[in-house]
């Protein structure tokens, strides 16, 4: 099959983890090993990947050089893409030394400008922080923050992918045999302007949506969104929650899950499975395998 492996920023960099190149090396090395095994089952791979941790890490970093303007995100998310995407295809490269090809693309995607989006920050990025810290950080920055389970965390606009600017390179890569780490960080937001020059925009894509996004474009066969959380769980984080094994398509339209957690992976789901794919699933990375041949995490698939 042609898989879509989606890895979650929080599944690369665990959530309250210190945002250490140590601590991030070390994840990559364990999301390779998992990817490595839906490889060795005989699939093709294309990998996608958030940077909510690390883009947020870079904001603050750039936030605490006083001698010039603040890079935008646009551009932090292109710094970030190429940070990850280089980990992953290094530890790839080096489980398979000869007999893969590997190759990571920095991806524009359009948004549309006057995404609805824009008006109400929702992605959460960066660190967690308790309430006062989170308190002194907006005063300190002036960004919004907003809360992550019983954590707080920064929070930018979320707009929809529209297109894949590579999309032609990609499939070409693909077509070719190479294992493709394209849309990191849900791509680089960037609008097209009335002269039809790009330009980029303030703002992170949630890496799901442009993943099966990208995953119809490509034709894929399956969609898996990797992350810290083993399955889509009804009531998470409540007394009696239930854990959900297997979701139809009308269910993953209608049910309602947190907007910063398991929401943006069930739409995302919901989008690739109406766009022709034949399943998703969402678990966590070391299951990636088994979340693929039904046998763990969530499945979502047309009934």
């Amino acid at each position: 099959m042609r898989v879509v492996v989606a890895l979650g920023g929080n599944a690369l960099l665990r959530r309250g983890q210190e945002l250490s190149a140590e601590n991030q090396r070390a994840n990559i090395t364990r999301a390779a090993s998992a990817i490595a095994a839906v490889i060795e089952a005989g699939h093709g791979v294309i990998i996608s990947h958030g940077n909510g941790p690390q883009v947020g890490l870079l904001a603050l970093q750039n936030a605490a050089y006083s001698a010039g303007a603040a890079y935008p995100l646009d551009v932090l998310c292109a710094e970030s893409a190429g940070m990850i995407g280089y980990l992953i295809e290094q530890e790839l490269a080096n489980r398979f030394p000869a007999e893969k090809r590997f190759a990571t693309l920095l991806t524009r995607v359009e948004v549309d400008p006057g995404d609805p989006a824009f008006l109400s920050a929702s992605k959460p990025i960066g660190p967690v922080y308790s309430k006062d810290e989170a308190d002194a950080v907006a005063k300190r920055h002036g960004w919004t923050m907003g809360k992550d389970g019983g954590k707080h965390r920064r929070v930018v606009a979320s707009p929809e992918p529209k297109r894949i600017l590579q999309l032609a390179a990609i499939k070409l890569l693909v077509d070719q045999g190479v294992t493709v780490i394209c849309a990191g960080g849900g791509g680089v937001p960037v609008i097209r302007q009335e002269d039809s020059r790009y330009a980029g925009i303030e703002a992170v894509i949630d890496k799901d949506r442009t993943s099966a996004l990208l995953a119809n474009a490509i034709d894929a066969d399956a969609l898996l969104m990797l992350t810290d959380v083993d399955a889509v769980y009804r009531n998470w984080g409540q007394p009696g929650q239930i854990r959900i094994r297997h979701m139809s398509l009308a269910d993953a339209r209608t049910d309602k899950f947190a907007a910063g957690s398991m929401g943006p992976k069930v739409e995302a789901a919901a989008s690739f499975i109406a766009g022709g794919g034949k399943r998703a699933g969402i678990g966590t990375l070391d299951d990636a395998l088994a979340i693929l041949e039904g046998a763990s995490g969530t499945s979502v698939a047309a009934v």
